[in-house]
């Protein structure tokens, strides 16, 4: 149990830097937290296996992007295998804190638009070969990120990894604020059609009752 608090710890400092200090203290309060410690238990039985878990591949990620908070399953063995100064590189946690950002508030927006009532069924399906796409390039971002991290798997230098892994951040940046920008835009034009729909409900109304 000791260990696995160890590594909590690890993973922790790992993903929620110095200047992230507000974000680690409140995960720290969670874990101690007794209404949260179900949702932990399972965290921290993976992290056991996490000494023998690298595949590092599209499944692993895939499931990780799908809600599995996991991160370590991942990334753990690979950053304990590579220098400190790529271990410890911010950036290697705040790709994956935009990765799922991405998810959640793309689910959130598609739902909302999709049982709005205000958009067709092609545009519904528009909307989710959008969302589809994103999060297909997201995840090879992701796939490249353990490659980049992975000692042994390409022969690079530390500042050469660094410059790959600025590269896979600003990407994931870009990504996440299209999301943002489409998701902004589309809610735009929701509300405008719910708008236009009211209207049209009112003046029914008023037109019934003056007949």
């Amino acid at each position: 149990m000791k260990k696995i608090l160890i590594i909590g710890t690890l993973f922790l400092s790992l993903f929620f830097p110095p200047r992230l200090a507000a974000q680690s203290q409140e995960m720290q309060q969670l874990l101690l937290n007794i209404e949260k410690l179900a949702q932990f238990k399972q965290i921290l039985t993976d992290m056991k296996k996490g000494y023998q878990i690298l595949n590092g591949g599209f499944n692993t990620i895939k499931e990780l992007s799908q809600g599995n908070f996991s991160l370590h399953e991942t990334f753990l063995d690979a950053l304990m295998q590579v220098s400190p100064t790529v271990r410890n590189y911010r950036r290697v946690g705040e790709i994956v804190k935009y990765q799922l950002l991405l998810v959640k508030e793309y689910k959130y927006a598609f739902e909302g638009f999709r049982d709005s009532g205000n958009f067709s069924s092609t545009e519904i399906a528009y909307f989710s070969r959008v969302y589809s796409n994103l999060l297909n390039q997201s995840l090879r971002n992701l796939d490249e990120l353990v490659t980049v991290i992975t000692a042994n798997t390409l022969r690079m230098t530390d500042e050469e990894r660094i410059t790959a892994i600025d590269k896979i951040y600003a990407d994931m940046q870009d990504k996440l604020l299209f999301l943002r920008s489409f998701n902004n835009n589309t809610t735009v034009l929701e509300i405008q059609r719910a708008k236009e729909r009211n209207d049209v409900r009112v003046m029914r109304s008023i037109y019934k009752t003056d007949n």
